[in-house]
């Protein structure tokens, strides 16, 4: 059992085929299969099987996956550390981000200061839905996520707090209220966003018992924004997501009772973080974090 083995059992895992994987790994898919079937030999198990012109992972196989996948987490952490030792000159550092919070306003400002103090270190970003970050620490994809908190399955550090607001179009007609509630926001068509919290969003009807009229799911933000200003529904966002526009042509209505959202930035499992992730963290706190 070697490291590159197990790195091609999981790319083959993930990509659900010898081609894909042989692709991403820039090998022949002769040299994957040559991988798979040397592992199924040592450890006696199949690990994956063909199952309607897919390959699937077996019951042990995805057993096995879970703890092949913290294993080449430490290893990722072993090289890391030991570029880190040459002074922060190379290594690479994968970061999760979603929406226009963490996006546009958190994360510029904290590359900039990162990018001057280790020119060297070669940064990926990779931006989703808050559930997708999620699955990318989980699955270790990336170093470190900006995530909506609490997180308790993972290591995390709170940077700033905001408040949903309601978007309401000009005409509604809960314009002239100072604020609207949930209920309110079940009688028109509803607009969800999967760009940013679109998970909180939905935990807030499902806690109050409500269901709202979903008649639209954007990717993006600026989409939800377009229909709520052409008058097809109402919708929820966090209130730093929303464009500096003191001239917006749609009405921002703080909720009642007034609901908060924390984001933060997570890791899976500190003890396993490279300096490139620490150096990301503490720049991110001296930059953000409340008192």
């Amino acid at each position: 059992m070697t490291l590159t083995q197990l790195e091609i059992f999981v790319a083959v895992a993930q990509r659900r085929g010898f081609t894909l994987a042989a692709a991403h790994l820039k090998i022949s898919q002769s040299a994957v299969s040559h991988a798979i079937k040397a592992l199924e030999l040592e450890w006696g198990v199949e690990l994956l099987r063909r199952h309607h012109g897919q390959i699937e992972l077996t019951d042990i196989g995805a057993r096995l996956l879970q703890r092949v996948q913290p294993m080449l987490g430490l290893a990722d952490a072993i090289v890391q550390d030991a570029s880190d030792a040459r002074s922060m000159k190379l290594g690479t550092l994968r970061i999760g981000s979603f929406g226009p919070t963490s996006s546009q306003r958190l994360l510029p400002r904290i590359l900039a200061d990162y990018r001057h103090l280790y020119p060297g270190i070669e940064i990926h970003v990779s931006e989703g839905p808050d559930r997708q970050v999620i699955e990318w620490l989980l699955d270790r994809e990336v170093d470190v996520g900006f995530v909506t908190l609490p997180e308790t399955q993972f290591d995390t550090w709170p940077l700033i707090e905001d408040q949903m607001v309601a978007l309401l179009p000009t005409a509604h007609p809960h314009a002239a209220q100072q604020s609207v509630t949930l209920d309110d926001l079940c009688v028109d068509p509803f607009v969800l966003t999967e760009a940013g919290s679109s998970e909180l969003v939905s935990r807030l009807f499902a806690a109050a018992k409500l269901e709202p009229r979903v008649r639209y799911r954007t990717s993006q933000l600026m989409s939800t924004l377009a229909a709520v200003t052409r008058g097809d529904g109402v919708t929820i966002v966090a209130e730093s997501s929303l464009p500096e526009d003191r001239d917006a042509p749609y009405l921002v209505k703080p909720l009642n009772p007034p609901i908060k959202r924390q984001v933060g930035i997570a890791v899976l499992d500190r003890s396993q973080t490279s300096a490139a992730t620490e150096i990301f963290i503490g720049l991110a706190l001296k930059l953000f974090a409340q008192p």
